[in-house]
């Protein structure tokens, strides 16, 4: 609004062509900021819901959690290698540690990798269910999920009308 009057202002000491040029660059910055607003519009409407926030810190941490069983355990193989072969070595033939040992490094290897895929795993299914995919076993989840509700729900109402009734028979008997 301020430009404007400073154009008309400006209008009586500016040639035809200024003007135009002015007018033009009043229209320009107008539908810029015309085509700014629905675009801030669309971001606060996508923003994630609280429930979608929650489930997602759940995933990160279940998923964080197994990878962190998963380095521990392969930590906990190599430190074993470590204290276990020369023991091996001064106490046995040499090829019934070396047997021992690619056994133990294996297994700890398997083990650590497949906590390593149960978390890539779970983290990906995870993200599925958050998105709303449907992955498999979804809704399984959401029918457990519906029955804990309803039992926690009938425990509730249980326990509403429990001491009502432990009332009723202590004042009835006395």
């Amino acid at each position: 609004m301020v430009s404007l009057l400073k154009l008309q202002k400006q209008h009586r000491t500016l040639n035809p062509y200024s003007l135009r040029k002015r007018k033009k660059e009043m229209a320009d910055h107008q539908q810029h900021q015309q085509q700014q607003q629905p675009i801030m519009r669309s971001l606060h409407e996508s923003s994630p819901s609280t429930r979608q926030i929650v489930r997602f810190v759940t995933a990160a941490t279940i998923g964080l959690s197994l990878l962190v069983l998963s380095g521990l355990t392969l930590t906990g193989t190599v430190i074993g290698l470590i204290v276990a072969t020369p023991l091996m070595v001064l106490f046995s033939p040499v090829l019934v540690p070396a047997v021992i040992t690619i056994g133990l490094l294996t297994m700890g290897f398997l083990f650590s990798g497949g906590c390593g895929v149960a978390a890539a795993t779970a983290l990906t299914w995870i993200y599925k269910y958050v998105t709303g995919k449907h992955p498999m076993g979804a809704d399984k989840v959401d029918y457990a999920r519906m029955r804990i509700a309803e039992k926690a729900k009938e425990l509730g109402h249980y326990t509403h009308s429990q001491p009502q009734q432990t009332h009723q028979t202590t004042t009835t008997t006395h």
